[in-house]
């Protein structure tokens, strides 16, 4: 029980930093300005069940996309903790992730799939953080990830919703702030990655 109570935060901690929605908050606000209220919560909405749909996928197909393409797990963890640290380094310097960047969009409800659903919500380090949760544990810790990365949809959700009176109540700066220090987060979740990816190569060289 203890275990599973550890990994649920632990859980939570990776995808919290990882779709950080209060520095994507101001990314809703820049995207739907100008648009009325309605508009702004079908926009949501859409954006938020379409991330989850998609890493739910990712999730409980992940074990057969590995043996699809032959893809071993300390490759994927090596691999997967290089993309997830490049994009908490560069939040750290104030930098909007390349995965992440976004050109001019028009005000349309196309922009709750591209790009608020992907990749802002359900980018690459979501779907690879998700899928490092769920390599090679038993399906109960399988249907905590879906459940969890649910609560951080809703949470997203709530967040966006309120986005403008935050912003007016907190100020950028703060955002800014809060911004660095999941970067940090995201940082040390990648180096964790890849420290388990060589560690269990160095087991499996080693059997």
């Amino acid at each position: 029980m203890d275990n599973l109570i550890t990994f649920s935060i632990t859980v939570f901690t990776g995808f919290f930093a990882i779709t950080n929605p209060i520095s994507n908050m101001t990314v809703f606000v820049a995207l739907t300005q100008g648009a009325d209220k309605k508009t702004k919560d079908d926009i949501n909405k859409r954006a938020n069940i379409i991330a989850f749909i998609i890493v739910t996928v990712f999730v409980l197909l992940g074990k057969f996309i590995f043996e699809l393409f032959n893809i071993s797990i300390p490759a994927f963890k090596i691999t997967g903790g290089i993309l997830i640290f490049f994009i908490g380094f560069e939040m750290l310097q104030s930098k909007q992730s390349n995965v992440k960047s976004l050109k001019h969009v028009d005000i349309d409800e196309n922009i709750a799939v591209s790009p608020l659903a992907i990749p802002i919500l359900a980018g690459p380090g979501t779907i690879v953080t998700a899928m490092n949760f769920v390599s090679n544990v038993q399906p109960i810790h399988t249907v905590l990830v879906i459940a969890i990365f649910g609560l951080m949809s809703i949470l997203a959700y709530i967040t966006f919703r309120l986005s403008d009176l935050i912003v007016k109540l907190v100020g950028n700066n703060v955002i800014s702030v809060i911004g660095k220090i999941m970067g940090l987060i995201i940082a040390i979740i990648g180096t964790g990655m890849i420290i388990q990816g060589i560690k269990i190569s160095f087991n499996l060289i080693s059997q």
